[in-house]
């Protein structure tokens, strides 16, 4: 049996280090925390402009960081030519998402002490969230806990599940269930009445509120299969689906201009179309994370706040 030694994970910092036993590897003897991130990204986006984009660093800077952890590891991560992973890159992604979850469950836990919460919270919505409902909540939650540092991104609700998972946000904010995986869980905070929007001198405008069976052969207009407004949509019985568009944006502006109804969260903006209610239809507003995050100090944070306006 080969000889343990101790790796060491070093923050860039300078700050932490984390050293643990392990049998004998073709690894030196340190391997930099900023190294296994910028590796997540690139594996992620699989481009080294884009992921020097999100992280803020120079382009040379991620190549050079790539190559430092394919010299410790002696082993190529990417395939250059096909821009792609090699069986090695693919290995990797896996401890390397380990590894991070693991250091930052170790510094909540040495934060839970400090009192007033401090670092990042990495906050994901819907487009129409970030909008209109997630500004005042981040505005209330940095007034009490200046200390952390919010970023706020905008996605689709299965990037924004993604997202967390891979422990590239903290929380995310999206309409409907939350997603059916253990290590993740869902909390709701409210709902949101749902309003057909139809041109202007449409048939239905005259309606001070409409119902499911007025809606049969209808001609609406929809978001791509496997949206989440696609979804409630499609739980109707009666709305004909003739056109597909790519967002809320663009349903909104080409019901003004006539092409057919909607079906939207009432918060939508729809300038030029008309918004009817559908009685008794509505849509949950869900927060969702990760389980063993929920002691970081910053999302519990979070978490406590939601829990008052729930």
């Amino acid at each position: 049996m080969p000889p343990l030694k101790h790796w060491t994970l070093g923050d860039s910092r300078g700050s932490r280090e984390l050293r643990w036993p392990v049998s004998g590897t073709p690894m030196g003897d340190t391997m930099e925390l900023r190294h296994l991130r910028t590796f997540r990204v690139v594996a992620r986006t699989l481009n080294f402009t884009h992921a020097a984009a999100e992280l803020h660093y120079a382009q040379s800077s991620v190549t050079e960081q790539v190559q430092a952890l394919e010299a410790e590891l002696g082993s190529v991560l990417f395939d250059r030519a096909n821009r792609r992973l090699t069986a090695a890159g693919e290995r990797l992604v896996g401890y390397a998402d380990q590894v991070l979850a693991l250091v930052e469950e170790a510094k909540a836990a040495v934060d839970e002490d400090r009192g007033e919460p401090e670092g990042d919270l990495v906050i994901g919505a819907l487009e129409t969230l970030c909008t209109h409902w997630v500004p005042p909540l981040l505005n209330t939650y940095r007034t009490r806990w200046p200390r952390v540092r919010l970023s706020l991104k905008e996605g689709g609700r299965g990037e924004l599940y993604h997202a967390v998972r891979q422990s590239e946000m903290d929380v995310c904010f999206t309409f409907g269930p939350g997603p059916q995986d253990p290590t993740l869980a869902s909390r709701t905070l409210g709902s949101e009445p749902l309003v057909v929007i139809v041109p202007d001198g449409h048939p239905l405008t005259g309606k001070g509120e409409l119902h499911e069976e007025e809606l049969k052969g209808i001609g609406f207009l929809a978001t791509p299969q496997g949206c989440g407004f696609r979804e409630m949509l499609d739980r109707l019985d009666g709305p004909v689906v003739d056109t597909e568009v790519g967002s809320l944006a663009a349903l909104g502006r080409c019901v003004a201009a006539g092409m057919g109804c909607g079906l939207v969260p009432a918060m939508v903006d729809h300038p030029g179309a008309v918004a009817v209610p559908l009685a008794g239809h509505s849509t949950a507003l869900t927060m969702t994370w990760r389980r063993r995050d929920e002691r970081k100090p910053s999302v519990a944070a979070l978490l406590a706040a939601t829990a008052v306006t729930a």
